[in-house]
């Protein structure tokens, strides 16, 4: 069965873009921890990330880089927190976070956005990309 992210990445569920290549996606996360987190996603489904052959860790983590770049230039905080985890769908993903403390990555903490404002958010980082 699909993933959740297979089926965001194929357009069957909607998702906020900001970055987009051949391989992978990035989109804002609907539960996020601080206004700005982003997952990136290989489209390719494989559910751990050290799963992934050398070459497409190494472009997932390319490509993560730049996302984070764009993200850091429109959310002002303090820098881009980046952990792997996996737990929640078996699909890899990187999130990024924009930090302000060291609590905005627990993911105990979440932001509420409404559909505009996550809309507004993901255009600027794209347009950062």
């Amino acid at each position: 069965m699909a993933s959740i992210f297979t089926k965001i990445i194929r357009g069957d569920i909607p998702c906020y873009k900001v970055a987009e290549d051949e391989k992978h996606i990035a989109f804002l996360d609907i539960n996020p921890n601080a206004i700005g987190h982003t997952l990136c996603v290989p489209k390719q489904e494989v559910d751990k990330l050290f799963d992934l052959d050398e070459k497409a860790y190494l472009e997932l983590m390319s490509f993560s880089r730049k996302v984070a770049q764009a993200l850091e230039k429109t959310v002002p905080c303090k820098r881009i927190g980046m952990t792997v985890i996996g737990l929640e769908v078996p699909h890899v993903h990187v999130h990024l976070i924009p930090l302000q403390e060291m609590s905005d990555a627990t993911f105990a903490n979440k932001v509420t956005l409404a559909a505009k404002e996550f809309a507004k958010l993901a255009d600027k980082i794209a347009a950062k990309f």
